[in-house]
């Protein structure tokens, strides 16, 4: 296989990012992810791509609960927030305020929406995890062009 014209092609699909929220008991964490799809409308389902060595994949498979926040152009610095572990301190994770989802996982405000639910299955391939996770929860704070990799030029595949 010719590596560069692959690796060239793969970062043509177009990446927005979100925020991974997850929790198991009182600890929670946030990880900027980029590999999200929906999959089905009837149940509506969504497909993210999660680092196996993430602290998120972790508490998804010990909670089994998701939320992901939905980047609005422009914040750049939020989805940059969250490419590390980062502590809640108070109401804020990274310096963001965020708030509980229904089933308890982070949600931040500021961020265009948000949906929420059960982790249904983990397919464990490769060194990221295919994570099919339900919606049961979405709120939308205001509509607004995605955050994209390409806008803060960034790439993460290939």
């Amino acid at each position: 296989m010719d590596e560069a014209a692959k690796k060239t092609i793969l970062r043509m699909i177009p990446y927005g990012l979100y925020l991974l929220g997850a929790r198991d008991g009182d600890r929670q964490t946030v990880a900027t992810v980029n590999w999200v799809t929906q999959t089905s409308f009837a149940p509506p389902l969504v497909v993210m791509g999660v680092k196996n060595d993430s602290g998120a994949l972790a508490m998804l498979k010990a909670s089994r609960t998701f939320s992901l926040s939905m980047l609005k152009s422009g914040q750049k610095d939020m989805a940059y927030a969250f490419f590390k572990h980062v502590e809640p301190e108070g109401g804020a994770i990274g310096g963001f305020p965020f708030a509980p989802a229904e089933n308890g996982c982070p949600i931040f405000p500021d961020a265009a929406g948000y949906v929420a639910g059960d982790v249904l299955e983990i397919v464990e391939r490769g060194d990221h995890s295919v994570v099919i996770a339900e919606v049961k929860e979405a709120m939308l704070h205001e509509e607004a062009e995605a955050l994209t990799l390409k806008e803060i030029g960034a790439n993460y595949g290939g």
